[in-house]
């Protein structure tokens, strides 16, 4: 059993939609096909079908969910340190043609939002992060071709 992962926030997160799914949608869809079910026949009562549907999604969420929590490998950013990037480091970096800057968070797979600043682990430009320090230059190549960034500042929060 391989364990995954994550960050505290992300921990968090994960455990209240966990509790949410669970005490709130999948109560109020067991209503919803409970109703649908009174209206009579099953076979083209489109709101039974669409409620099915929408439980299957629930349930399978709430699987997929408890089973990242159950293999939580829990890492509080706050108390790593060093100057080299490891998994929760915030990094900010500056492209080195356009000046650029970003800021990201690298996170587990599940908690990854990269439009938020948020970095899975495992993508190629967290992996091509790991072990860097601030004031390494590197080479990353793209979609469009290859982007020369340095690291600017490397800080655990």
């Amino acid at each position: 059993m391989e364990k995954v992962p994550m960050t505290l926030r992300g921990y968090e997160a994960i455990s209240t939609e966990v509790k949410h799914l669970r005490g709130v949608e999948r109560p109020a869809i067991i209503q919803a096909i409970a109703e649908a079910r009174s209206h009579g026949d099953l076979s083209e009562n489109a709101e039974y079908h669409a409620a099915r549907e929408r439980q299957s999604f629930i349930e399978g969420r709430i699987a997929e969910l408890e089973d990242k929590v159950s293999r939580a490998e829990v890492i509080d950013p706050a108390k790593l340190s060093g100057g080299s990037i490891k998994f929760g480091a915030t990094v900010t970096l500056v492209d080195c043609d356009t000046d650029e800057e970003a800021t990201y968070q690298i996170v587990g797979d599940i908690e990854s939002d990269i439009n938020n600043g948020f970095l899975a682990i495992s993508a190629p430009l967290a992996r091509a992060l790991i072990g860097k320090s601030a004031g390494d230059v590197f080479e990353f190549t793209t979609p469009r071709g290859t982007k020369e960034y340095e690291v600017l500042k490397v800080v655990f929060k």
